[in-house]
C-alpha cells in the first residue's frame, strides 16, 4: 500500500508536552493485501478505523509488537477484509505523541527570547516524523497533507504548507493549513509560538518572535532576490510563499527547507548579511529534495550534492564567482575533516552509503553535501562548462519533479539526456570511473581544480602570522589585515591556521587581541577561532566557548566544540559536565549526537 494524502487534526498541549488528534491517511492498494503496516516511534495508539465510502467506521485491530532500536515501532493493522490492487480507503488513528520523540521539542518561556510564552517546533528529518504522527516514514512515498492545529492563545501556528483559514474555538485558536505539493514525511513541519511576521515582498516574509523581528527582516531583506536568481537558474518556484522562520537558538541545523516555510538558525544574524549562503541553499532545496527527492537515505546526496551545487552557482550569480570558488574550497576542506573523523576507509564516507540497521542520524556529515556538489562540479568542467551542464540541470529537474529516485535513476537520466542532445558526450561519460565516485570511501577519485586566486591573501595572512610566530615579531599585523575579508576568507585564514595547530599562546594572544575574535559576532568565523584556540590548547577561550555551547544548538558548531574541548587536557571533565548542564536545551538529535561523541551513552 501507499499513502496519498494525510489529514492531521491535533491539539498542542504545553502542560503535558504532548500533541494529541488523530491522523487520516488516504491509502491506496498497490496489490492485493489484508494488512496495513505505518511507522511510528513512541506513540501512544488509541484507536484505529477504516472508513468507508458512506463514511462508516470499522474498528481494526492494532498490534504493536514489533519494536526495533533504530526504526521504532510498527503499527500493523488487520483490515477486516482484503483491499484489492488499486483500491482506495481511509484509515483514521487516534495517538498522542510523548516526550521521548525525536521529532518535537517543546521550549519553557525561559528558553525563548521573549521568556514570556511556550514554544514548539519539529525537526522530523530523518526519520522522525514517524514520532510526531503515524506514517508510512519513507522519503520513497509522497504525500499531499492538511491539518487543523488548535493552539492556545495568544500562540500561532504555523506549518511546511499553506495556511488557509483559522478561527475562534474558547481558548484556543484552530490554524488550517494545506499542502497540495506532494511531499515526502520528513518535511512534515510545524512550529507553535508567540510570533510575529515582516512582510519581504508579495511571496516571501520572515517569521520569528517580536522582540527579534527587526533584526531578522533587516538581515534576510535579500530572499525575494535570491529566489528570483534560483528561479533564473534553475526553473520557476512552485510552491507558492516562501516564507522564512528564525528559530530559538537550540534548533540544531543552519536550516530545514521545510516547504513554503524555511527553519532557521538564529546564529545566521550576522548583522551584516555576510551569511545568507544559508538561505540560497534552503532555497535551492525548493526543486532538489523537495521536488526531487531521494528515494531513501543512501542516496542523501540527490538531495544535498544537487543542492550545494545549485547553492553555489546562486551564490556566484548573486556575488561573482570568486564566491562560489572559495565556497567550494571551504566545501573540500570540509569535507576532508569528515572523512578525517570517519576514517578514510569507512563505508559512511561513501557518495552512496549502505545503510542497513544504521540510524541515518549517525550517518549525517558534510560527505553526501561536498562530495555530491564535487562530482556536480566535475561533470560540469569535464563535460564543456555551464553552457553545456545547465540545460541538462533544469531537464532533470523537469523530467523527476514530483518523483523520488535513486542513483541509478539519476546515472540513466544523465546518460540518455546526453545520448539525445549531445551524443558525443556519452563518450566522455563512459571513460568515468562510476563505482569509485559512488561506493568507494574517503576523498573522490577525482580532483577539482578551483581558483585559487580568492583565497591567496588569506592563505598569505596565515603563512605571516606562521613565520611572525618563529620570533614573536606581531607588530606587523593590524585589525586592517581582514577589513576587507569576506566571511569564507576569513574562515580560509583560520582554517589554514588550524592546519599548523598547535600555535604558540603568545601567537594566539596576539591574534585575538589584533582581529578581536573572541568577541565576534559572525559565528562562522567565531567558531573558526574558537576550534583553532581548542586545537592549540589555548583555555583563555574557555568562557567564550562555554557561551557558545549555552547560546545556541546548532551540530555544526556544538558538536566540534564539544569534541575540541574534551580533547583538551584540561577540557574533559569540563566538557562533560557543561553537556550534562545543557542538554535539556539541545534539541534531542543533537543532545543524542554529542552523547555519542564525548561517550557517554549508556
Amino acid at each position: 500500500v501507499t499513502t496519498t494524502h494525510v489529514h492531521l487534526d491535533v491539539a498542542v498541549d504545553f502542560d503535558t508536552k504532548v500533541l494529541r488528534g488523530t491522523a487520516a491517511l488516504e491509502m491506496q492498494a498497490i496489490e492485493s493485501t489484508k494488512e496495513v503496516v505505518l511507522d511510528s516511534a513512541h506513540l501512544v495508539i488509541k484507536s484505529a478505523n477504516i472508513i468507508d465510502a458512506s463514511g462508516k467506521a470499522t474498528a481494526l485491530s492494532v498490534d504493536t509488537s514489533t519494536v526495533h532500536d533504530v526504526y521504532g515501532t510498527a503499527v500493523l493493522l488487520e483490515l477486516p477484509e482484503a483491499v484489492a490492487g488499486g483500491d482506495k480507503f481511509r484509515i483514521v488513528i487516534e495517538y498522542e505523541t510523548t516526550s521521548k520523540g525525536g521529532a518535537i521539542q517543546f521550549l519553557t518561556p525561559e528558553q525563548t527570547q521573549g521568556k514570556k510564552y511556550p514554544y514548539l517546533f519539529t525537526q522530523c528529518e530523518e526519520i522522525h516524523a514517524r514520532s510526531m504522527f503515524p506514517c508510512q516514514d519513507s522519503p520513497s512515498v509522497k504525500i499531499s497533507y492538511s491539518a487543523d492545529i488548535r493552539v492556545p492563545k495568544p500562540l500561532t501556528a504555523l506549518m511546511s504548507a499553506i495556511a488557509t483559514s483559522q478561527r475562534d474555538e474558547g481558548d484556543a485558536t484552530v490554524f488550517s493549513f494545506e499542502q497540495k505539493i506532494t511531499i515526502p514525511s520528513y518535511l512534515v513541519a510545524l512550529v507553535v509560538g508567540n510570533l510575529a511576521m515582516a512582510k519581504i515582498s508579495d511571496r516571501c516574509a520572515v517569521w520569528s518572535e517580536p522582540d527579534n523581528l527587526e533584526a531578522c527582516a533587516w538581515e534576510f531583506a535579500e530572499m525575494e532576490t535570491i529566489l528570483q536568481t534560483a528561479e533564473d537558474l534553475i526553473t520557476p518556484y512552485v510552491w507558492g510563499r516562501y516564507d522564512l522562520l528564525v528559530l530559538p537558538g537550540s534548533f540544531p541545523f543552519g536550516g530545514m527547507e521545510n516547504p513554503c516555510l524555511t527553519f532557521v538558525t538564529p546564529t545566521l544574524l550576522a548583522g551584516d548579511r555576510s551569511l545568507t549562503d544559508v538561505i540560497a541553499h534552503e532555497i535551492a532545496h525548493s526543486w532538489s529534495g523537495n521536488l526531487v527527492t531521494a528515494k531513501n537515505w543512501e542516496h542523501f546526496w540527490l538531495n544535498e550534492g544537487w543542492t550545494t551545487y545549485f547553492e553555489r552557482k546562486i551564490v556566484a550569480r548573486l556575488n561573482g564567482e570568486d564566491s562560489r570558488q572559495l565556497s567550494c574550497i571551504i566545501g573540500e576542506a570540509d569535507l576532508q575533516e569528515s572523512v578525517c573523523f570517519y576514517g578514510k576507509d569507512s563505508p559512511l564516507t561513501a557518495l552512496v552509503p549502505k545503510l542497513d540497521g544504521i540510524d541515518p542520524d549517525d550517518a549525517y556529515s558534510t560527505v553526501p553535501y561536498d562530495k555530491g556538489a564535487h562530482l556536480l562540479y566535475y561533470l560540469e568542467q569535464y563535460l564543456g562548462g555551464p553552457a553545456v551542464f545547465e540545460p541538462y540541470m533544469r531537464s532533470y529537474i523537469n523530467e523527476f519533479q514530483g518523483k523520488s529516485i535513486d542513483t541509478s535513476d539519476w546515472k540513466n537520466y544523465l546518460f540518455s539526456y546526453f545520448t539525445c542532445h549531445d551524443p558525443a558526450k556519452v563518450e566522455l561519460l563512459n571513460q568515468i570511473e562510476w563505482d569509485k565516485w559512488f561506493n568507494a570511501p574517503g576523498m573522490p577519485p577525482v580532483g577539482n581544480k578551483y581558483d585559487e586566486r580568492p583565497q591567496k591573501v588569506c592563505l598569505d595572512l596565515a603563512e605571516r602570522w606562521i613565520s611572525a610566530a618563529k620570533d614573536s615579531s606581531y607588530a606587523q599585523f593590524s585589525p586592517k589585515d581582514i577589513e576587507s575579508f569576506s566571511t569564507m576568507q576569513t574562515v580560509i585564514f583560520l582554517t589554514r591556521l588550524a592546519d599548523s595547530a598547535p600555535l604558540n599562546e603568545d601567537t594566539l594572544e596576539a591574534i585575538d587581541s589584533t582581529y578581536k575574535l573572541t568577541s565576534y559576532r559572525n559565528c562562522e568565523v567565531r567558531f573558526s577561532w574558537l576550534a583553532l584556540a581548542l586545537k592549540s590548547n589555548y583555555m583563555a577561550v574557555v568562557d567564550a566557548v562555554i557561551d557558545m555551547l549555552s547560546t545556541q544548538g546548532r551540530m555544526k558548531y556544538t558538536r566540534p566544540l564539544y569534541r575540541l574541548l574534551h580533547a583538551c587536557p584540561e577540557g574533559r571533565e569540563l566538557a562533560e559536565k557543561t553537556f550534562q548542564r545543557l542538554r535539556g536545551f539541545y534539541h534531542p538529535i543533537c543532545a543524542r549526537m554529542v552523547e555519542k561523541d564525548l561517550g557517554l551513552q549508556q
